[in-house]
């Protein structure tokens, strides 16, 4: 006979285990890899062995990412094991990069001939329908139930510890909903990076921040074919006991889309490295800078009539997404700056270049011979440097002590043979083309947005042309033969990042110039651009210009006249603690908690101390959604839809994000982090944006839908009195002592 609840022992919500449940997990796809790959240090100095991430096995990159163990814990290792013996393969270990976390990777392709009997479940279970020709949704039901399953009988056999599970995006979520129709005792984060919608809709040609309200998203759901993906990520994004997101923007768009305010934002963070001294970035700029000077060289051969002294590089990057990336606005900016450029006589010349990859080939011709022939003319030229160097010395040497010197002329010193030899080489750098806009052979280039509309503004690389392009449809690496950087290298040698995104739930790309210090241009409806525009007083005087892409249109936003500060590498690059994950971990770790307190409220007392965050956004005993509320969105006629879920929406409980320095005053501390890390002093102070207490709980005031207001109004957010406030900063400085203590 089974022991009932009172009989079970209760778990220790003050040491929970943790796992962390990701498509990117030693994988990598997207911008999610790079978050929970810099994550990892400042999670395992909380967690240590506690903490495991989850993700589905990929053959091609884990072998080169993880390092095999056998699990040591028994109770893991048994549950491995009777997976194991009904079929399910596995791969467990550790993952090669700082940190050394565990991790374990299910291979979804073991228990493929499962996918129809799980379909089935999902389908009287929690009403989701999965058509049978979308193979990611496939990829996802599988892992989703590896997943369930997996924790499931871990918590069976694991009655001592809490256990946390966090889930990003919906390719993960879908075991949520499983676990909570199960009644799995495990505390569940879901953390949405982007709303599927919300990008689908952003593609097309709506203004869709001033319309969320009005939009029927379960018929554009289904009219774009996404419904059933819709209906997993929303019934994730409900069933979780705390729902995050990584922006203020994003999560006035989860609101609308998905029917739940999420209860707090959790930012994108970096490993920010601290230099002694602040001209070391500027020299590894112009170290940078200098290979991006070789491949020019190369690239415009027989049309480099260009000063590169007095060359600007600017740069945009990404997932291929014409619009919602705004390689619409970066193309058109270019043309008119071209224009304006050529109009004041200017001899300034700007190289564009775009960072998308792409369906593509091969490498053209014209861009592979353009850096040989300059590697044979430097080559040639360093023979011949090398040579006339060698007669200088020996016609130096045979001095005799006569009062008259004689200077070898330069007739003497270059011979017939070399002069031959440098004409060869000159000759070769003839051309009869314009340089290419892009350096490969485009598997589609008569349809190819970005190319159509490079020739619709007409820039083709002239010798007139003051801005040139290059298209590179390809992720850039050090072993590429034509443009032989890795992304990092390149950015520290451009001038200026340019990412007029309109839509960008975070956006890692101007993050990332920022902490390499490189001035960037983004907006205000990127999560990256609110943050710094909730955060910073005047952000475009720190080398951060934010264009408004919400109240004005691209023809407005286009033609702001806005000042091209670009050597403004020490100011911006002092920006970069705030986005560092020291500091940003935290919010992690307050949404940890406040799952904790939904799903365990009799653990905490009133007055218990154990919480960092009590009275901060946890709003004090909120209750969790009883275990017989649907996992997932049904009407009770049972036709499937994301429907009445709503009801489920608790009012939303704030993490305390505004303030992403960290804990408020600062007193919070990561275990292994010194203090010097924190004392960064600055020549010239930052000037921070002043709020008050009260008002720094608030989300961003910048971002649309999260202003005051009434209780009834859709913008409404809990304000915290001043006995909160005190409450938090006494449990603040017990965190602090505790800390300490150890």
């Amino acid at each position: 006979m089974a022991p009932s609840d009172d009989e079970l022992p209760k778990r220790d919500v003050k040491q929970p285990l943790l796992f962390e449940c990701a498509w990117e997990v030693a994988n990598k796809v997207g911008g999610i890899y790079t978050v929970i790959k810099t994550k990892v240090p400042v999670t395992v100095s909380e967690y240590g062995d506690r903490y495991t991430l989850i993700g589905p096995l990929s053959y091609k990159t884990a072998p080169l990412e993880v390092e095999a163990h056998e699990p040591t814990d028994p109770i893991l290792k048994s549950v491995l094991k009777d997976m194991h013996d009904r079929g399910v393969k596995y791969l467990y270990g550790r993952w090669l990069i700082e940190g050394a976390p565990k991790v374990l990777l299910f291979d979804t392709g073991s228990v493929h001939h499962r996918l129809d009997e799980w379909k089935g479940d999902l389908w009287n279970l929690a009403g989701i329908p999965t058509p049978p020709s979308d193979n990611e949704t496939n990829e996802t039901v599988i892992f989703g139930y590896l997943v369930a399953w997996f924790l499931g009988e871990f918590v069976a056999k694991q009655l001592t510890h809490a256990v946390v599970a966090h889930f990003h995006e919906w390719q993960a979520g879908l075991a949520i909903p499983l676990l909570r129709k199960r009644h799995v005792d495990v505390t569940t984060i879901f953390t949405t990076h982007a709303t599927l919608l919300g990008r689908y809709l952003c593609a097309g040609s709506v203004d869709f921040y001033n319309n969320l309200q009005y939009f029927d998203v379960d018929h554009e759901a289904g009219k774009r074919g996404i419904y059933h993906r819709y209906c997993i990520e929303r019934s994730s994004a409900h069933c979780a006991d705390v729902f995050t997101t990584v922006s203020h923007i994003t999560a006035y768009e989860s609101e609308h889309l998905l029917k739940r305010k999420p209860d707090g934002v959790l930012p994108n963070g970096l490993n920010v490295i601290k230099f002694q001294a602040m001209h070391e970035f500027q020299n590894m700029h112009a170290i940078s800078k200098a290979k991006i000077n070789e491949f020019v060289r190369g690239h415009f051969y027989g049309h480099y009539d260009f000063d590169l002294e007095n060359t600007l590089y600017m740069f945009t990057a990404g997932r291929y997404e014409y619009r919602n990336k705004g390689v619409d606005m970066f193309i058109e900016s270019l043309a008119r700056l071209n224009h304006r450029l050529q109009k004041v006589g200017s001899n300034v010349t700007i190289v564009a270049f775009i960072i998308m990859p792409a369906a593509t080939n091969s490498y053209t011709i014209e861009a592979l011979k353009g850096q040989a022939v300059t590697k044979q003319l430097h080559d040639t030229v360093t023979e011949i440097q090398n040579r006339i160097g060698q007669r200088m010395f020996e016609r130096a040497a045979r001095y005799t002590g006569d009062d008259a010197v004689e200077i070898p002329s330069m007739e003497n010193l270059l011979s017939d043979e070399d002069k031959i030899l440098l004409k060869r080489r000159i000759f070769a750098l003839k051309r009869h083309s314009l340089p290419p806009v892009t350096t490969h052979n485009m598997v589609d280039d008569a349809n190819d947005p970005i190319l159509n509309q490079i020739r619709r503004v007409k820039l083709f690389n002239h010798g007139h042309d003051r801005v040139k392009i290059v298209f590179h449809p390809d992720f850039l690496n050090a072993n590429n033969p034509i443009l032989g950087l890795d992304y990092e290298e390149f950015v520290r040698g451009c001038h200026l990042g340019v990412f007029p995104s309109y839509y960008e739930p975070w956006g890692y790309t101007p993050a990332e110039c920022t902490v390499m210090g490189i001035p960037s241009v983004t907006t205000n409806l990127s999560g990256f651009g609110s943050f710094m525009q909730d955060l910073i007083e005047r952000p475009e005087d720190e080398g951060c210009y934010i264009v408004d892409r919400r109240m004005k249109s691209i023809e407005d936003s286009v033609n702001q006249n806005r000042r091209q500060r670009i050597n403004q590498r020490n100011r911006v690059e002092r920006l970069s603690p705030l986005l560092d994950w020291k500091n940003l971990g935290i919010e992690y770790s307050k949404a940890r908690q406040l799952a904790l307190r939904r799903a365990y409220p009799d653990a905490f007392d009133e007055d218990d101390d154990f919480d960092f965050g009590t009275g901060v956004g946890f709003g004090g005993g909120v209750e969790r959604p009883a275990f017989s509320i649907p996992g997932s969105p049904m009407y009770r006629n049972g036709t499937a839809t994301p429907g009445d879920l709503g009801t489920l929406t608790e009012e939303m409980q704030r993490l305390g994000t505004s303030d992403y320095r960290g804990s408020i005053s600062g007193s919070m501390q990561w275990p292994g982090i010194s203090k010097e890390d924190e004392d960064e002093g600055y020549p010239f102070p930052l000037v921070m944006k002043v709020r008050s207490r009260n008002g720094s709980i608030r989300s961003g005031t910048s971002t649309p839908g999260f202003g005051g207001g009434s209780r009834g109004d859709v913008g409404y957010s809990k304000i915290l009195s001043e006995k909160d406030l005190q409450q938090a900063d006494e449990a603040l400085s017990f965190a602090q002592k505790a800390t300490n203590g150890r």
